[in-house]
């Protein structure tokens, strides 16, 4: 009897890229591809794309976090370093301008990373984050270093899903939590035709305009179609040993934020 792979598909040579099946060698230099080229326009591309409500949902994650000064934060496929600025602006003001942890972002995209590292320096955390260019697969942390770990648009696009959410079960202290903040494929039905214009028609048009390619918006949209439902991505990461797992479906389910614990 064939496995099953962590994305769903059958075996361990191949898995999704969008709607294409392609091997797992392949997957993370497509990707990776795609990253290259929208790394500088893409902050601004999630503005445009979700209408300011990409800021809402970062937010809505960084309270559950509910940041204390002692929290290690971990921020997987943290690409420009949104939610690791947001953590760190909480903690000034729970701490008066004293920030006491290094936040870490970790990326597998140099070109991301360094528009983070560009970021940083402009709002003066310097020496505040560490950056480390890895997949989430294969996290270059020491066992139980994190108290939060985050992955924000970004589980869709790791290669080996199940791979991914082991190692981030694996770099968190006994009682940590896990947070993923995703895109879903779980729209409410009054708004599922709209948003399925909208995906198909303006999204590639605005990456084709501002970002300058639209087979990156294109792949975008794919990879939300095929990415788990709330309650699938769930089992999953109860099989990788999070417990006390909840969901959080906001702006008529087009985005969700799963929560669960190391215990």
């Amino acid at each position: 009897m064939a496995n099953t792979s962590s994305n769903g598909t059958k075996g361990n040579a191949e898995t999704d890229f969008g709607f294409q099946r392609v091997s797992k060698e392949e997957h993370s230099g497509l990707v990776a591809g795609v990253f290259d080229s929208v790394a500088d326009r893409y902050d601004l591309m999630n503005d445009l794309m979700s209408g300011g409500l990409h800021r809402i949902w970062k937010q809505s994650l960084i309270d559950w976090i509910k940041p204390r000064p002692t929290t290690r934060l971990v921020d997987v496929a943290g690409g420009t370093g949104d939610v690791t600025f947001r953590f760190l602006e909480r903690l000034n003001d729970l701490t008066n301008d004293q920030r006491p942890q290094i936040a870490t972002i970790c990326d597998p995209n140099a070109a991301m990373l360094q528009v983070a590292r560009e970021r940083a320096l402009d709002k003066g955390y310097v020496g505040d984050i560490e950056f480390l260019e890895a997949p989430a697969e294969a996290l270059p942390l020491p066992d139980r270093s994190a108290d939060v770990c985050t992955i924000s648009f970004g589980l869709r696009n790791v290669t080996d899903r199940a791979a991914g959410l082991a190692e981030m079960h694996r770099i968190l202290e006994i009682g940590g939590h896990f947070l993923c903040l995703e895109f879903s494929p779980a729209i409410v039905p009054v708004l599922a035709p709209l948003y399925e214009a909208y995906s198909d028609r303006i999204l590639p048009w605005l990456g084709e305009h501002i970002a300058g390619d639209r087979e990156a918006y294109e792949y975008l949209v794919e990879s939300i179609r095929r990415f788990p439902e709330p309650d699938a991505l769930a089992t999953e990461m109860a099989a990788a040993g999070f417990k006390n797992i909840k969901c959080r479906s906001m702006s008529g389910g087009i985005v969700a934020i799963h929560s669960g614990w190391r215990v």
